[in-house]
C-alpha cells in the first residue's frame, strides 16, 4: 500500500473543516458528518476549538482509497495561527487548497498559494460552496488564473450553480473542448506532449491525458480546479480521485537509514509529551535507542538520544492503532521527554533553517490574578510553546511577570481561554505591541584583561570590535585571533555568551545585522573555566555596543485590503490616517482590493475600524514586510536579563549578591 499526506488548507470560513468530514464520511471511516457549528467534527478536538468553531491546533486524520492510504492534516484558517500552517508545509506530499466559490479568492488564499508556489508544493485547488447563492464559476477561474495560479484545469464543470440543486459533472477528454483547453494547458510545460498532439500518429487517448496531467500536477507546473460542496457531498468523488491519482504518493524506503520531522506536539492525560512525527525513510520502532537532532536559530545542529516507548500510526480516521511506523507514515510517538518541535529523528540531514512565514511581530505581557501564581503561569506558558515555539516566551522575575509573542489579538483570546480551561489560571494582558529590533550604527571596540596586579572578577581576556553588518545578516560572528589560542571550550563559551547577549539590544530589543569580531583572548592555566569568558563576555560586548550606538526598527507589515467599491474612498482615508502607504488598487465587479504597507503599531487600530467603514464586509491581510526607523523617541522595553549595560547590577547579579 502507498501513502500519501496531504494537507487541507484555507481563509478561514472556506470550508475547510466541513471538507474534511465529508471525504471520511465518503471514505466509509465515519457513518456520521461531524458539524463546526454542533462542534462534533473529527479534527476540531479541543472544547476551545468545538466553542469557537475554528481551527487552533493541526490535526491528523486518515482514510484508505483502493491501494493509497491518505494522511490528511487540517490546519488552522485564521492568519493569527500561521505558525500551525508552517509546521505542516514541512511534511506534506501536497495540498488541496480551499476557496468559496462566493467570496472567492480572499487575502488569506493569496499568502498561502504564494507560498506554495516557492515550495514547488504540488496543489489541488477545490471549490466549495457551489450551492449558496452568489456562487460564481467562469469569472472565478479568471480570478484565480491571474491572482494564484496562471495554469490551471478546471476538472469539473457546474450545473444550476448558486441553487441547492447545484452538482459538479466531471469533465471527459472524449468531449472536445476539454481535450483542446486541456492540451493547450499541457503543451506549455511539455513541447513534445503538443508534437504527440499534432502528429497523425499514434493517436493520444485518455491515459495520455492523465499521465501527463498527473507528471504536470506532482511538479508544480500546474493545478486542477475541482468545485463542489463540502456540506451537499457533491464533487466530492472526483476530489477523492484527483488526490489519489494525481498528487505524489509519499517518497522515501523504509529499507533506508531513519529520518523523521517532529511537527506537532500535544499533552497526553498524564501531561506527558506526545510527538506528531512524520517518516521520510526508514522505520520508527518503539522501545528502540533512536537519535534526535536539534537545529538552533544560529544554525549550530545538536545531538541527543531518545527512546520511544509507544508508536502509534493512523488508520481510519482519528482512530491509532500501536504499530511500527514506516517511511510516508504519520505517526504519534511516546516516551521522548525533550523533544521539540522542528526536532529530526535519526540523521541531522536536511534539518530546514529558515522559516516560511514571517515571525509574530506583536507582544504582550502576561500577568497571573492570584498572588503568588508566577511559577504555576510561567509553567504553563512553557507548555504551550512545545505546541507553538513561536510564542517566545520570556520571563522578568523583578516585575513578576511575563511576555509572549503574538500573531494577533485572537491569538491572545485563545491563550488567556487555554490557561483559564487547562491550567485553571486566571490571567490579564496588558495593551499588545509591537516588537522592534535595534541595528548598529558605528564601531566599537572594548577589553577586559585579567590583572594579576589587582583584584580580578573573571580569569579571562576578551576583546569584542563590533560594527554594522550586511542587511539580513542577523548575528556574524568571527575571529581575527588564532583558533588555538584558547581551547575550544572557550571559544565556544565566547560565541554562545555573543549570541545570547544581543537578544537584548541598549534599548532592550534584539540586535541583528551586527558583525562581532574576536580581537583579543587570553587565559590562566589552570583556574580559567569556560564559566569565566560565558560571564566576561557580555560586559565587554555591550561596552563595544554602547561605543556603537544602535537605532531602533519597527515592523512594517506588507497589507491586503478588501472592501467594497464604494467604500474605497474612506477606507484609503483611513489607511493614511493610520501611516500606511496604498501602493495599489484594483477593482474586481463591486470589490476593490488595496495592497501597501502600514506600520505594524497601527494594525490593530485600522482593524477596529475597518468593520465601520465597510459595512461589516471588509477584510485585511497582513505579514511582516521589513524594518524601518522607529519614528520619534527610541521605544525601549524592560530587560529581562542580568543587565551588563549596568557594570556594578550585573556583577552583584552574577555573584548571587542582588
Amino acid at each position: 500500500m502507498t501513502s500519501v499526506n496531504i494537507g487541507i488548507l484555507a481563509h478561514v470560513d472556506a470550508g475547510k473543516t466541513s471538507l474534511t468530514e465529508r471525504l471520511l464520511y465518503t471514505a466509509g471511516v465515519i457513518d456520521r458528518i461531524g458539524s463546526v457549528d454542533r462542534g462534533d467534527t473529527q479534527t476540531d478536538a479541543h472544547e476551545l476549538e468545538r466553542r469557537r468553531g475554528i481551527t487552533i491546533r493541526s490535526a491528523v486524520v486518515s482514510f484508505t482509497v483502493g491501494e493509497v492510504k491518505v494522511n490528511l492534516i487540517d490546519t488552522p484558517g485564521h492568519p493569527d495561527f500561521i505558525s500551525e500552517v508552517e509546521r505542516a508545509l514541512g511534511v506534506l506530499d501536497g495540498v488541496v487548497l480551499v476557496i468559496s466559490a462566493v467570496e472567492g479568492v480572499q487575502a488569506q488564499s493569496r499568502l498561502l498559494m504564494r507560498t506554495l508556489v516557492k515550495m514547488r508544493m504540488p496543489v489541488i485547488l477545490f471549490v466549495n460552496k457551489i450551492d449558496r447563492m452568489g456562487a460564481r464559476y467562469e469569472d472565478l477561474l479568471e480570478s484565480i488564473r491571474s491572482e494564484l495560479a496562471p495554469s490551471l484545469v478546471p476538472m469539473t464543470r457546474v450545473e444550476e450553480i448558486g441553487t441547492r440543486q447545484a452538482h459538479a459533472v466531471a469533465r471527459r477528454v472524449s468531449e472536445e473542448d476539454f481535450a483542446s483547453e486541456l492540451t493547450e494547458v499541457l503543451a506549455e510545460h511539455d513541447d513534445g506532449f503538443l508534437a504527440r498532439y499534432l502528429a497523425d500518429e499514434p493517436v493520444l487517448v485518455a491515459q495520455d491525458y492523465a499521465t501527463e496531467l498527473a507528471r504536470q500536477t506532482r511538479e508544480a507546473l500546474l493545478c486542477p480546479v475541482f468545485f463542489g460542496s463540502a456540506v451537499a457531498g457533491t464533487g466530492i468523488t472526483g476530489l477523492i480521485d484527483g488526490i489519489t491519482s494525481l498528487l505524489p504518493v509519499a517518497p522515501g524506503r523504509s529499507d533506508a537509514g531513519l529520518r523523521g520531522t517532529v511537527f506537532k506536539i500535544e499533552r497526553g492525560w498524564a501531561g506527558e509529551k506526545v510527538a506528531y512525527v512524520r517518516l521520510h525513510s526508514g522505520v520508527l520502532r518503539a522501545r528502540t535507542n533512536i537519535g534526535l537532532y536539534r537545529q538552533d536559530r544560529h544554525g549550530t545542529i545538536t545531538e541527543l538520544a531518545g527512546r520511544p516507548t509507544v508508536v502509534e500510526v493512523f488508520h481510519r480516521g482519528s482512530e491509532v492503532i500501536e504499530a511500527h511506523a514506516s517511511a510516508g507514515d504519520i505517526a504519534k510517538v511516546r516516551g521522548l521527554k525533550g523533544i521539540r518541535i522542528g526536532d529530526q529523528l535519526g540523521t541531522g540531514d536536511g534539518l530546514r533553517g529558515r522559516h516560511l512565514f514571517a515571525p509574530p511581530s506583536l507582544e504582550t505581557v502576561i500577568r497571573a490574578t492570584r498572588p503568588g501564581a508566577m511559577p504555576d503561569l510561567y509553567e504553563a506558558l512553557l507548555q504551550l510553546a512545545d505546541q507553538d515555539p513561536f510564542i517566545n516566551v520570556r520571563k522578568n522575575d523583578d516585575e513578576q511577570e511575563v511576555s509572549v509573542s503574538l500573531y494577533g489579538e485572537v491569538q491572545k483570546e485563545v491563550i488567556k481561554a487555554t490557561l483559564a480551561e487547562d491550567y485553571k489560571l486566571d490571567v490579564e494582558f496588558e495593551g499588545t505591541r509591537t516588537i522592534c529590533v535595534e541595528r548598529p550604527i558605528g564601531v566599537g571596540e572594548s577589553v577586559e584583561e585579567i590583572d594579576l596586579r589587582n583584584r580580578t572578577f573573571f580569569w579571562a581576556t576578551v576583546g569584542l570590535r563590533v560594527e554594522p553588518g550586511e542587511p539580513d545578516s542577523g548575528v556574524v560572528f568571527r575571529r581575527s585571533v588564532e583558533l588555538g589560542s584558547l581551547p575550544h571550550a572557550f571559544h565556544k563559551a565566547i560565541e554562545e555568551a555573543v549570541r545570547s547577549t544581543l537578544q537584548q539590544g541598549l534599548y532592550g530589543w534584539e540586535v541583528l545585522d551586527i558583525l562581532v569580531t574576536l580581537t583579543r583572548t587570553g587565559y590562566a592555566s589552570p583556574v580559567s573555566a569556560a564559566g569565566d569568558f560565558r560571564k566576561v563576555t557580555p560586559l565587554v560586548l555591550m561596552d563595544a555596543l554602547k561605543q556603537a550606538g544602535t537605532q531602533v526598527f519597527e515592523p512594517v507589515n506588507r497589507f491586503e485590503l478588501e472592501v467594497p467599491a464604494e467604500n474605497i474612498s474612506t477606507a484609503l482615508l483611513n489607511l493614511v490616517e493610520c501611516g500606511a502607504t496604498p501602493e495599489t488598487t484594483k477593482a474586481y465587479g463591486s470589490t476593490c482590493l488595496v495592497d501597501g504597507t502600514i506600520p505594524a503599531r497601527t494594525v490593530q487600530e485600522f482593524e477596529q475600524r475597518l468593520p465601520g467603514l465597510s459595512q461589516g464586509e471588509g477584510i485585511l491581510s497582513t505579514r511582516l514586510d521589513s524594518f524601518q526607523p522607529a519614528p520619534g523617541p527610541a521605544p525601549a522595553r524592560r530587560r529581562t536579563d542580568t543587565n551588563p549595560m549596568d557594570r556594578k547590577e550585573y556583577l552583584l547579579r552574577v555573584f548571587g549578591r542582588l
